[in-house]
């Protein structure tokens, strides 16, 4: 039922990526998705090249099966890291923060599928026009930096505007989304807040726990004055930053203050003064899985309801 043209064109059992989720998606997350049939990610961000280069070979110790690496294009290694993935065969690259087009050509050479992530309409057509193999678009749903339009109003715009492939992100985390997703149009999801919680992801059980027990009114998104907001669990950090937000701050001292904090979360495992990204969709989640397990789950559940409105 969920055969889709992003299952062909990635060699891949069902079509949900793993989101890219910095100091989060590494080899063991990815390789536990990509093994459970999806295509699992990980994630640069603004780490080294050579843990990135680490995490690539430890994913194909653990794994034949493709995966891929997300490049935040504003890292200090972008230029490095897309040299890299040729260097080592990965098959997939998913970008954000930026345009890919000038290593559009370079990755096609190496037979690199390229999807960006984007938040509006405009930055689809352009990735098309770059070149790109499919479309993640995401909505303000989903946890880390977000743009503005929701997944909902988002997707259908992003199917009619492109002939490329979409992907939906932000705010699926069963598979009342999956089909909602399928509903609107796209061939696939993106996945990354459910993932928080899977027995593969190497965050502390403190973070996991606290999406675990979030409410639906438990996130918010700061730093809109900045042009790139993020949304994280509320805690003493957040609450930090929106008052600073209030008092005025230059965009230089916002971003001072949150400095590092994410990598405190996810490697400290302080949930207090760290910044803990999670969607809304955390609300929804209740336990911890197998990687396995949560695929399995949102197909089943999204097969159900798609059985039952026909």
């Amino acid at each position: 039922m969920f055969d889709t043209k992003i299952c062909e064109i990635f060699n891949i059992e069902y079509p949900i990526f793993q989101g890219g989720m910095a100091w989060i998606a590494d080899h063991n997350l990815a390789s536990a998705v990509s093994e459970a049939g999806g295509l699992g990610i990980i994630a640069a961000g603004n780490a080294p090249t050579e843990w990135v280069r680490e995490q690539i070979l430890k994913t194909k110790e653990k794994t034949n099966k493709p995966f891929g690496v997300n490049i935040m294009l504003l890292s200090p290694y972008a230029e490095e890291i897309a040299h890299l993935v040729c260097e080592l065969g990965v098959k997939v690259v998913t970008t954000g923060a930026g345009n890919p087009g000038k290593y559009m050509e370079m990755w096609k050479e190496e037979g690199i599928k390229v999807v960006p992530v984007v938040a509006s309409v405009a930055l689809a057509k352009r990735m098309e026009r770059a070149g790109a193999d499919a479309i993640v678009a995401e909505g303000c749903e989903a946890g880390g930096h977000i743009g503005e339009l929701t997944t909902m109003s988002l997707i259908p715009q992003v199917v009619d505007a492109v002939n490329i492939p979409v992907i939906a992100a932000g705010g699926i985390g069963d598979g009342r989304g999956l089909a909602a997703a399928m509903m609107l149009g796209a061939e696939g999801i993106q996945v990354g807040t459910r993932f928080l919680v899977a027995d593969e992801c190497s965050v502390c059980d403190a973070y996991k726990e606290k999406v675990i027990n979030a409410k639906d009114i438990d996130t918010v998104a700061t730093g809109r004055f900045t042009g790139h907001p993020v949304r994280v669990l509320k805690n003493k950090l957040s609450r930090q930053m929106m008052l600073l937000e209030k008092q005025g701050v230059t965009i230089e001292e916002f971003e001072e203050a949150g400095r590092g904090a994410l990598r405190k979360a996810v490697v400290e495992g302080d949930i207090a003064m760290g910044s803990v990204m999670a969607g809304q969709i955390a609300g929804l989640i209740k336990k911890t899985q197998s990687c396995k397990e949560i695929i399995e789950e949102i197909f089943d559940e999204a097969s159900k309801v798609v059985e039952g409105i026909r």
